[in-house]
């Protein structure tokens, strides 16, 4: 069975959602069992059903805008979601999903679960909907301001594992996000990650993405520093929210329109599921010890329930062991900072 540690406590509608969405993966997935970490008198609220739940009691729950995330860590070792990270070091659970405060969780998890041996620098990797229809990478969504090519190229090829064993991409490839698609754009660290990229045998290197085919991309996967990729996603979200708004206002504005809206009733749900987050489950942190899934912070059973099978798809093609036997295998050329 594949174990998967919940945080029942963490996110805005909390333990709610979190229990419904364990108990709805209980029922789509057959070989997993789910750790509840919470308020057990809280999530038997919501707990109708405890075939392969266990919950495990906690004593505190850190606040979604908690303003100093490592001290409450470090000071809370008894909240739902430090004692669900400390889990994978105990190696009492495969992976962890949590729609926590998000810098609580990267603070913990690199406090209480750690990165894997070799790895340098972890990244928040969401994965963003496509024209296309198949979904892309995005990383570094926030984890690194400041990074090197080299822990970029190690990125970049976790990237591609997750890809090929979790999208079922059989070839992935990697473009870089830049101001131009030409060969020497950018700033230094894009030129530079642009030529070890296009050096590596580790993945097919495409060159540079402008932003604006961020959702028809030529590739699998986008990636830049943190500051510029979190820019990206940010300016993503706003502008599919804005964008549906307009569309609302505009066919409610007129008797045509809400005719229109009706009979475009099925292509407007469509397009809502599209740019969904909860119909990707969350966005992983690469380079851990073991997997650790972002649910975002609103996200109802449904997210949730994606969450916790995305993280068994993980766990079960052996997204990490693959990672980490690349890193075993050049372990000098991983040492170096």
């Amino acid at each position: 069975m594949i174990r998967i540690g919940v945080d029942a406590m963490g996110g805005d509608y909390a333990p709610k959602e979190q229990v419904e969405g364990a108990m709805l993966a209980i029922k789509m997935i057959p070989d997993i069992e789910i750790n509840l970490f919470g308020d057990e008198i809280e999530i038997r609220k919501y707990l109708t059903n405890e075939e392969r739940i266990h919950i495990i009691q906690s004593g505190y729950v850190i606040p979604m805008g908690e303003k100093n995330p490592i001290k409450t860590i470090k000071e809370h070792p008894e909240s739902s979601m430090a004692m669900a990270l400390s889990s994978l070091r105990k190696d009492e659970n495969d992976a962890v999903v949590s729609s926590g405060a998000t810098q609580a969780l990267i603070s913990g998890a690199h406090i209480l679960v750690r990165r894997m041996r070799g790895f340098k620098r972890t990244a928040i990797a969401p994965v963003l909907p496509s024209v296309s229809g198949k979904p892309t990478i995005l990383l570094d969504s926030g984890a690194n301001l400041e990074i090197r090519p080299e822990h970029m190229l190690q990125q970049a090829y976790f990237a591609c594992v997750y890809a090929r064993e979790v999208l079922g991409r059989e070839k992935p490839v990697v473009g870089l996000i830049n101001i131009g698609t030409e060969e020497g754009k950018g700033r230094e660290l894009d030129k530079e990650v642009f030529q070890l990229f296009k050096e590596t045998p580790l993945f097919d290197f495409y060159g540079n993405v402008e932003p604006k085919m961020v959702l028809n991309p030529p590739c699998d996967i986008l990636i830049s520093d943190g500051f510029t990729a979190n820019i990206v996603m940010k300016t993503i979200e706003g502008t599919a929210k804005g964008m549906g708004d307009i569309l609302k206002k505009e066919l409610k504005a007129s008797f045509l329109g809400k005719i229109g809206a009706m009979l475009a009733m099925k292509n407007l749900k469509n397009f809502k599921k599209a740019i969904s987050a909860e119909e990707i489950g969350g966005a992983l942190i690469y380079g851990l010890y073991r997997p650790v899934i972002k649910a975002q912070g609103a996200s109802k059973a449904y997210g949730f329930y994606n969450g916790i099978r995305q993280a068994a798809t993980i766990v079960r093609n052996e997204v990490f062991p693959k990672v980490e036997r690349y890193l075993s295998e050049n372990k000098d050329e991983s040492n170096e900072e």
